[in-house]
């Protein structure tokens, strides 16, 4: 059994790779949006979002894209697909709207071109 080669850095241009450095930068970000499975703490959050972003010791910057729902500065800044769709879902929005607005699209539009068969552009 051989080991398998080590890979360098993962490049698909235009798109965002979450790695262990990723990981590190949005964690605290990406612990608050996981603290959001609990009622009480969505509540807390929407009664003073800056409050709450600050209780996590969010950066100046993640704590900007959260409060104005900058959802590609989130991933920018670290934030897990994953944890950041859990603030879109305190807003009723779905995985399709963020697909769209990481592709440019309308969540519509997003939608109709996955039922297509998903992008063909590269």
């Amino acid at each position: 059994m051989s080991t398998p080669e080590p890979r360098g850095p993962v490049d698909v241009p235009g798109t965002p790779i979450f790695d262990g450095q990723s990981s590190r930068r949005g964690l605290r970000m990406n612990t608050m949006f996981m603290s959001f499975r609990d009622e009480a703490n969505r509540t807390r959050f929407l009664a003073d979002e800056a409050a709450y972003c600050h209780e996590y010791e969010l950066t100046p910057e993640q704590q900007q894209a959260v409060v104005d729902r900058d959802w590609t500065a989130m991933i920018d800044l670290g934030g897990s697909i994953f944890y950041v769709y859990k603030l879109a879902m305190i807003d009723g929005l779905s995985m399709q709207y963020l697909g769209g607005v990481f592709t440019g699209m309308s969540e519509a539009e997003f939608v109709a071109e996955m039922r297509a068969g998903g992008r063909r552009d590269g």
